[in-house]
C-alpha cells in the first residue's frame, strides 16, 4: 500500500473548519505536512490557517461546499496548480440533520445523504482523477462506526455511511491496483460540535484530540480501516453478525434512549 510523505506533496482536508477535520489539519502539520483547507466557513478556515502556519506549515484556504460538485472539481485544479500535487486527501465534511416530528424523510433527510455521501463523491472523483495521473495517492474518507448496521434515529446518517463503507472497500480494490490508497476512518462518538447536539447518553466518547491522533497514526500504519474505540467497533460488529431478528430486538431496547448526564 502507497503511503504519503511529505515529500510527496501537500494534504487536503474537506470539513475542515471544525472538529475532526481542524484536529486533523493541525496534526498533519505537526507531522511536517503544508494543508489545503475546504469547508463553506472562510473565516474559521482563515483562523485555522493562521494556527497551521504559527505552527511552521503553510496553509491554502480553498472554501467551498462539497455538496457543489462542480465547485468541488475546480478546487481540485485550483490546488494542484497553485500549490503542488495532493499526496493524502481526508474527505471529512460530514453532519446528521434531524427532521421535525410529523415531517417523515424529509428536507433535512436528504440534507443528510448529501452532504455525508455525495459530498465525500463530489470531492473524492476529482482528487483520485488527479492521484490516477501521477500513479500514486492516499485517499481516507471518514465514513463511521454507525455505517455497520442500521441504528434508531439515524435512518439517513447509517445509511450514507454504510454506503461510504461499501465503496470505499470497491475502491481499495479498483485503485488499489493503480497505485492509490483508500482507507475508511470509522469512529465511534468523539466530543466535537457534532456529538454536543446529542441528547442521548454516548457510549465509549472519546476526546478530539485522542481521536485526531488515532486518525492519523492510522493514515502512516494502519490497512483499509481506521476504526475507533475498539469496544465500540467490535460491539456493533458482533451484534451485526447476529440473526436479524435478535439484531432488530436490540436496537428496539436501544431506541429508549437514556438522556444524557447534565
Amino acid at each position: 500500500m502507497y503511503r504519503a510523505r511529505t515529500a510527496d506533496g501537500i494534504a487536503w482536508i474537506t470539513g475542515a473548519s471544525s472538529g475532526i477535520g481542524r484536529g486533523v489539519a493541525l496534526e498533519l502539520a505537526k507531522r511536517g505536512y503544508d494543508v489545503a483547507l475546504t469547508a463553506r466557513r472562510e473565516g474559521a478556515l482563515q483562523s485555522l490557517a493562521r494556527d497551521t502556519e504559527a505552527i511552521g506549515r503553510r496553509a491554502f484556504v480553498h472554501a467551498g461546499d462539497v455538496t457543489d460538485r462542480a465547485a468541488m472539481a475546480g478546487i481540485v485544479e485550483d490546488i494542484e496548480a497553485q500549490h503542488g500535487a495532493i499526496a493524502l486527501a481526508f474527505l471529512n465534511a460530514g453532519g446528521n440533520f434531524r427532521d421535525p416530528p410529523g415531517d417523515f424523510m424529509g428536507q433535512n433527510f436528504y440534507r443528510t445523504l448529501d452532504l455525508n455521501l455525495y459530498g465525500v463523491t463530489n470531492a473524492f472523483a476529482p482528487v483520485a482523477r488527479a492521484m490516477q495521473a501521477r500513479g500514486r495517492g492516499q485517499i481516507a474518507v471518514c465514513a463511521s462506526v454507525a455505517g455497520y448496521g442500521g441504528l434508531p434515529g439515524a435512518a439517513a446518517y447509517c445509511a450514507a455511511k454504510s454506503a461510504l463503507i461499501a465503496m470505499c472497500e470497491a475502491l481499495h480494490v479498483d485503485l488499489g491496483l493503480q497505485g492509490i490508497t483508500v482507507q475508511a476512518v470509522c469512529p465511534g462518538y468523539v466530543k466535537t460540535p457534532l456529538t454536543d447536539a446529542n441528547d442521548y447518553a454516548m457510549p465509549f466518547l472519546l476526546e478530539l484530540d485522542d481521536a485526531v491522533q488515532r486518525i492519523c497514526n492510522g493514515f502512516e500504519r494502519k490497512g483499509f480501516e481506521i476504526a475507533f474505540p475498539k469496544r465500540m467497533e467490535f460491539l456493533l460488529k458482533a451484534l451485526n453478525m447476529l440473526p436479524r431478528s435478535a439484531y432488530l430486538a436490540i436496537m428496539r431496547r436501544a431506541g429508549m434512549r437514556k438522556p444524557k448526564a447534565k
